[in-house]
């Protein structure tokens, strides 16, 4: 008798274990993504790291497992299945991909703008932009954008400036530094410590030139198979790196982590974020300036024709925000 008195409280203990863990939402398993970028560190790279430090990935069921490739790799891992979401992938490079035929479609933005600006020696007379009128002017033949934002520059203050070819950042900064040329060109992080340390001086942003601002130069993307078998998921995913950027620009502890993370001081990052990336850089919600970015891929011979207006709504997917 004592035997089956155990074993009905036994039952009766496993029925109530169930009926808890049916009525109680946390007994579910999270979602894991598997997401791939290029830029570790970065700050408009940073919202998956950062949401999943503090808690926000998982209050929306989702465990991300973060892996960084080298640039380039990104838009590949993901349309192949190796990685269910890219974040940081050109806008360019997905249309083309797209237009190839490529299982991705894009579900944010990342970048609208750029964080490239340009700048000078400390001690420099160049204390405008319209100084730089008959000055040397630095652009790379490695980066197009380093080019097009030159010629933006110029056309945006009627400039009289003298565009000169010089390649990457680090020769740049050097040439700029030994003076043999007058205004160099960066995309942040790079050079910020430069400016933290007074040894150059920002002249103009990218930022306060309608030409460049207008555009979404990076993504975020997912495939196709992942879209469809998981697009609840990818929602939830979604919200929470909405709800991370409107930590890192609302929260000091945003920084501190990112600080943490990036391997910077606290009072670096607060002057990255400040200064050089505004909030609105980052909104994951609306893709901008397609029919530029579209233009200049053709004129780079990325593309061949301009997407169709079908084609454009079966690529951006972007998941609707929970209000």
């Amino acid at each position: 008798m004592q035997q089956a008195g155990n074993v009905n409280v036994i039952v009766g203990m496993a029925a109530m274990v169930a009926v808890l863990a049916a009525a109680t939402p946390q007994a579910s398993a999270v979602d894991l993504l598997k997401l791939a970028t290029a830029q570790r560190g970065a700050w408009e790279s940073a919202p998956p790291e950062l949401g999943q430090s503090v808690g926000i990935f998982a209050k929306h069921g989702i465990d991300l497992d973060v892996v960084y490739t080298r640039d380039g790799e990104v838009e590949p891992s993901v349309t192949s299945g190796g990685t269910d979401v890219g974040v940081g992938v050109g806008t360019i490079g997905v249309l083309r991909a797209y237009a190839k035929g490529a299982p991705v479609r894009v579900i944010g933005a990342n970048m609208t703008g750029t964080a490239n600006y340009w700048y000078v020696q400390a001690n420099s007379p160049i204390k405008t932009v319209k100084d730089i009128n008959g000055k040397t002017i630095a652009y790379w033949t490695s980066n197009p954008a380093s080019r097009y934002d030159v010629f933006d520059l110029i056309k945006q203050y009627s400039l009289k400036a003298r565009p000169t070819i010089i390649g990457g950042a680090a020769v740049t900064f050097n040439q700029v530094m030994s003076g043999h040329v007058d205004v160099g060109w960066a995309e942040a992080p790079f050079g910020v410590e430069a400016v933290e340390q007074g040894k150059i001086r920002v002249v103009a942003r990218a930022i306060d030139i309608p030409a460049i601002r207008r555009d979404t130069v990076r993504v975020v993307i997912t495939n196709v198979d992942t879209l469809q078998k998981r697009k609840d998921v990818l929602a939830r995913f979604m919200q929470a790196y909405r709800e991370t950027i409107d930590w890192m620009y609302s929260d000091p502890a945003a920084l501190k982590r990112y600080a943490e993370f990036a391997g910077v001081s606290e009072a670096f990052a607060q002057r990255l974020r400040d200064e050089f990336f505004t909030k609105n850089m980052l909104s994951p919600d609306k893709i901008v300036g397609l029919d530029a970015v579209m233009k200049e891929a053709i004129t780079s011979r990325y593309l061949q024709t301009p997407l169709a207006k079908g084609q454009i709504s079966e690529l951006i997917q972007i998941p609707p925000p929970v209000r």
